[in-house]
């Protein structure tokens, strides 16, 4: 999702990029990294590997804590090594989502799910990393053209005739791939260093973005609301999710000089691309 995006702003740099495609670019294998970047020699290096699966991150910690842990170290040591400067993009689920305010680049992470704290471990991995040029980038409920997200979920359950309930107790900003992309060259334009918080403007509940959902694209279903808790009760087997994860942009807007652009705008451009699709 995110890294056609990447790509995309980059070829329109008139900047010639390597993408590396999942099966041939294991985080995790050091000896095929160390390949890859003797062949490349790459100058910036924009990682966006990471086991998303955040429910069965819980019955696999050791996979994710390999993946979303060890292989941001593995890329932090060959950034390094290369001086390369590495950009690392990280999660809302680093914190416990006790929050009363949006979480801000400096508070304390406090994972409360097996996913979380492998993120939290890349992180950490990153920032330990001496003589290493890095910029971490922590975002939440990214959607966009490419691979799977919550609003193509949305609609092919709707499209099929299912009713739908959705958490409306959870709070946080979806992002846009594309708005987050653009926002990440030009934070780089700016020498940003260190971590930054990126999603789209709005706070809002996983119910109303649904119903946004099938109000943009004209689906005739219903959506109805639905607490954790009895969700929980449905899957008993799930991750914990933040209730409140909306991350503060006030350092984004005041050195890139600008919002970041409210979700609903971005999900009318979503609906386009889809339909050019």
């Amino acid at each position: 999702m995110l890294a056609h995006e990447l790509h995309k702003v980059l070829a329109g740099r008139g900047v010639v990029a390597y993408l590396a495609r999942r099966g041939e670019c294991d985080i995790t294998d050091t000896d095929q990294l160390a390949s890859i970047f003797e062949r490349h020699r790459p100058s910036l290096l924009l990682n966006c590997a990471a086991h998303t699966g955040v429910d069965l991150c819980e019955d696999e910690p050791d996979r994710a804590n390999s993946i979303n842990g060890n292989g941001p170290a593995n890329l932090a040591r060959l950034c390094r090594e290369y001086s390369a400067q590495l950009v690392h993009f990280s999660t809302d689920f680093v914190f416990n989502g006790q929050s009363d305010r949006p979480y801000r680049p400096d508070d304390a992470p406090d994972p409360i799910s097996a996913y979380g704290r492998s993120k939290l471990l890349g992180e950490q991995a990153i920032q330990q990393t001496t003589h290493l040029s890095w910029l971490i980038i922590r975002t939440a409920w990214l959607f966009g053209r490419h691979g799977n997200c919550f609003p193509r979920i949305i609609l092919n359950r709707a499209r099929a005739g299912h009713g739908l309930s959705v958490v409306n107790d959870q709070l946080g900003c979806p992002t846009y791939a594309v708005d987050l992309a653009v926002a990440v060259f030009d934070l780089l334009d700016r020498g940003a260093k260190g971590i930054w918080h990126v999603t789209n403007s709005s706070p809002t509940t996983w119910f109303d973005f649904a119903k946004s959902i099938v109000t943009q694209f004209d689906v005739s279903t219903e959506v109805k609301p639905i607490s954790t808790a009895d969700w929980v009760a449905l899957r008993p087997k799930q991750a914990k999710r933040p209730a409140y994860s909306v991350l503060d942009l006030g350092p984004v807007k005041t050195l890139l000089g600008r919002n970041m652009r409210d979700w609903h705008d971005a999900l009318k451009d979503y609906r386009t691309e889809h339909e050019i699709c």
